[in-house]
């Protein structure tokens, strides 16, 4: 009895009913579309990876690509960019969505994304860099076609391979110095990492010269600057000097700038009490002005006697403001007649030092006489005209028509200095443009600044231009004739670069640009007259101890490069990001200090 109430309790279940080869069992239709189930495509990933970041992608999805339907659609979304970071296989339908996590905001990452590496970053900031400069390049080369164009007439210009043109291995040439910058920076820093560890005593004990000089906290930099030598695949141009001595120009100022602060050049002295000591502090006269009366000596020298050694763009723009000095034809000038123009002029000059400064005689006197010597024969329609009063041959190639230095000096300061103010007014106000806000909040104090400025440069600019040229008419006048006839041009531009003390604050970046110029003709001069051998290939090498010295510079003491921005780019080249590191840890320091 028991077991049949038992059985019957028991659930029945109704019979399965299986389907037939022809019957189809619906299902019911999914909420989104079906996904794909093949991994994503590796050279998506990386085209996205090596092109843009996680943070940089989250950006342009939240302000451009999301505005679109038909865009949020097509691209990935934020998260599956983050995934190709990670390089993690994902479902290629996962690229569809466009929401960010289901609609939520995602929480702000730090600049070091997950999977994007150090090698990813470098290879996507090379490409920019490579990009950037292209464009760039082009941009100026299109400008500058356009303003030539409207001068002169275009002539037929040889085409060469596209492989072969300037701007394009400008831009492969700085974008492999960072790319190779950071790979061998990154791996000279693990190297030295790997040496200083414990398991590597043994090899430290065997190759001890080899472990100091990897282990040394200088050997990244140092090893890292071999990555200048990319500059060689720019032809040998001007534009590679120019960037070369640029360069060691400012490695060299680190460089200074860390043995001040370390008291190697000015020393210590004892604290009043006797109580320690302090470093000395730099004299109140001592600047970079100070380059200038070397600098502008050496530039009139050149000028004068190494033409194609000097820099032409600055030497013209010195004649368009010496028109008191330097005369145009006249306009009743008879065709066929020959008028000397300033390289001319520049270039007798020459020939008066050579003859050591012969003496004048005027030919309006003297008109049936041979006055002036046969290498001498250019300025002749200028000395012809000169002055029967004038007894010098410089003041009768400079200033013909007036006999008085002094008065042909003072003429030259009352033409050129409004000229000189009214352009640093227009050039000084356009770099102001950026400081609007200091105008808007303090304008009496930023017009001050900037009449100011405007004042000393022009001084300074026609002090010098008029003394390099009166100088020529007072050494002729007041020294012998066979008195250091030839470096009295030095002692002249000597003379003019002392006014560089006029704009001593706040010109130094005019006064290192023309101690660049100058050290360039310098080298150029030496190599004309065999002073010393050029070497293949020595401008890059230069860029090479550039960067090694900055880099050592950067690692003994970041405070040394004063301006922030450039220690923001040293660590940028390094792979550290845009960040002024050393400003932080200050900081840092200081928080902890007062806790």
């Amino acid at each position: 009895m028991g077991s049949k109430a038992e059985a019957s309790r028991m659930p029945t279940l109704p019979p399965i009913e299986i389907p037939s080869q022809y019957e189809v069992i619906s299902r019911p239709r999914a909420n989104s579309k079906s996904k794909y189930k093949s991994p994503v495509d590796p050279v998506l990933r990386n085209a996205i990876r090596y092109t843009i970041s996680a943070r940089e992608y989250e950006t342009l999805h939240k302000y451009v690509l999301s505005r679109s339907r038909l865009l949020r659609k097509r691209v990935p979304s934020v998260n599956a960019v983050e995934r190709y970071m990670e390089g993690g296989g994902i479902r290629r339908g996962s690229m569809v969505d466009g929401d960010v996590d289901g609609g939520k905001e995602r929480p702000d990452k730090s600049s070091d994304d997950g999977g994007d590496t150090y090698n990813a970053r470098a290879i996507r900031d090379s490409l920019r860099v490579f990009m950037a400069t292209g464009l760039g390049v082009r941009a100026y080369e299109a400008v500058m076609m356009r303003l030539k164009s409207q001068k002169e007439t275009a002539a037929p210009k040889k085409k060469h391979p596209f492989y072969k043109s300037s701007g394009l291995r400008l831009s492969l040439s700085l974008s492999t110095i960072l790319l190779m910058y950071r790979l061998l920076f990154r791996f000279l820093s693990r190297l030295r990492a790997h040496l200083l560890d414990k398991s590597a005593a043994p090899f430290r004990n065997r190759n001890p010269r080899i472990t100091q000089a990897l282990t040394s906290p200088y050997a990244p930099a140092v090893g890292a600057s071999l990555a200048g030598l990319a500059l060689g695949i720019y032809p040998s141009q001007q534009l590679r000097v120019t960037v070369a001595i640029a360069a060691i120009f400012r490695a060299l100022e680190f460089g200074w700038n860390l043995c001040e602060d370390e008291g190697l050049i000015w020393g210590w002295k004892v604290r009043a009490g006797g109580k320690g000591v302090v470093k000395r502090e730099r004299p109140w006269w001592w600047g970079s002005w100070m380059l200038q009366p070397f600098a502008f000596g050496q530039l009139l020298h050149a000028v004068v006697f190494d033409q194609e050694s000097s820099p032409v763009a600055f030497v013209d723009m010195i004649w368009k403001n010496s028109t008191t000095y330097i005369h145009g034809a006249p306009r009743n000038l008879p065709d066929g007649n020959q008028w000397p123009n300033a390289w001319e002029i520049a270039d007798n000059l020459a020939q008066m030092a050579k003859l050591n400064w012969p003496t004048f005689v005027p030919p309006t006197l003297f008109p049936e006489q041979e006055t002036l010597p046969s290498t001498l024969a250019a300025v002749a329609p200028l000395v012809s005209r000169a002055h029967p009063l004038i007894t010098s041959l410089s003041c009768a190639t400079l200033h013909p028509s007036d006999p008085s230095c002094l008065r042909t000096y003072l003429t030259f300061w009352v033409r050129s200095f409004p000229r000189m103010s009214r352009f640093f007014l227009l050039f000084y106000s356009v770099l102001m443009l950026p400081r609007y806000k200091v105008l808007y909040h303090s304008p009496l104090y930023l017009v001050n600044r900037l009449i100011t400025r405007i004042l000393r440069m022009s001084m300074f600019a026609t002090g010098g231009i008029s003394t390099a040229w009166a100088s020529i008419c007072f050494f002729q006048t007041w020294l012998p004739r066979g008195f250091l006839p030839s470096q009295r041009f030095f002692l002249g531009g000597f003379l003019a670069g002392l006014w560089a003390w006029v704009e001593r604050k706040e010109g130094r970046s005019v006064f290192l640009y023309s101690a660049r110029t100058s050290v360039d003709s310098l080298w150029k001069v030496g190599v004309k007259r065999r002073w010393w051998r050029a070497m293949k290939g020595g401008d890059v090498w230069i860029f090479v101890l550039a960067i090694a010295i900055t880099g050592a510079v950067y690692e003994r003491d970041a405070r040394a490069i004063r301006e922030t921005h450039v220690k923001k780019g040293v660590s940028w080249a390094r792979g550290s990001g845009f960040k002024d590191w050393g400003l932080e840890n200050d900081i840092e320091n200081e928080t902890c200090n007062r806790v």
